[in-house]
């Protein structure tokens, strides 16, 4: 009876961290140790790594929610910004059918960059959701995001960046649109440069001359036009730059 009594007694005086161990395929399981765990880690630097690529984890399985969650548990704000592009990422490659599913989740990636106090992090944000929706082929929210970014230089990258991703997807005419809104002539004299030697690369050579048509610098276009001379040959084959 007395060991019992003692039993019983030590069932309540477990820590309360103390948890029950996960099957090594259970996911679920594990990420919660892992939240649970974090909360011990006394440097706030290595705490915020460990909750930003745990909220990369959670939306991989589908657990968005729970990962948007964790953003307001991280300190540093360019931490926060990588932890929204990590989870806009993650959902971009999960390849969602349901589209509504994609705009509730950078709706509330927005509302969470907006609540970073650090400009040039809350600009980076912005960024990284306006590349996450180009890669998740929502390219009317990947526009509407980097045109509402009021740094003129951060918009202008923004949109560069998603040109970029666009031209990856073989999607020349969203590229060039995403590019036509960029006001400066060298940031989009880069941007035709760039996109073009995407499609070079990936063999799509007409798509690749009708954006270096659009490069005022004759130098960066000559260099373009090269790139694409050069495609096929085995002493000139270009590599990503």
């Amino acid at each position: 009876m007395k060991i019992l009594f003692i039993f019983a007694l030590s069932i309540f005086i477990i820590p309360h961290h103390a948890h029950a161990q996960c099957q090594a395929s259970d996911k679920s399981c594990m990420m919660n140790e892992i939240l649970a765990t974090s909360s011990s880690i006394d440097n706030r630097v290595w705490r915020d790594k460990i909750l930003r690529e745990l909220a990369k984890s959670y939306t991989h399985e589908g657990k968005e929610a729970q990962a948007i969650a964790l953003i307001a548990k991280i300190d540093k704000p360019d931490t926060k910004a990588m932890a929204i592009r990590g989870i806009g990422m993650a959902a971009a490659d999960n390849k969602w059918t349901d589209k509504e599913r994609y705009e509730a989740l950078f709706i509330a990636l927005t509302e969470e960059a907006e609540k970073i106090s650090h400009p040039p992090s809350q600009g980076i944000a912005y960024t990284y959701i306006a590349m996450a929706q180009a890669f998740a082929k929502d390219d009317k929210g990947a526009f509407e995001t980097a045109a509402a970014m009021k740094n003129e230089a951060l918009r202008n990258k923004a949109f560069g960046e998603t040109a970029e991703i666009q031209a990856e997807r073989g999607d020349y005419k969203n590229a060039l649109q995403s590019i036509k809104q960029i006001n400066n002539v060298a940031f989009k004299n880069k941007a035709y440069g760039l996109v073009s030697h995407i499609f070079t690369k990936n063999g799509d050579l007409q798509n690749a001359y009708a954006a270096a048509q659009n490069i005022t610098n004759p130098y960066s276009k000559s260099q373009a036009l090269q790139d694409i001379v050069n495609f096929g040959n085995k002493e000139e084959t270009i590599t990503d730059k």
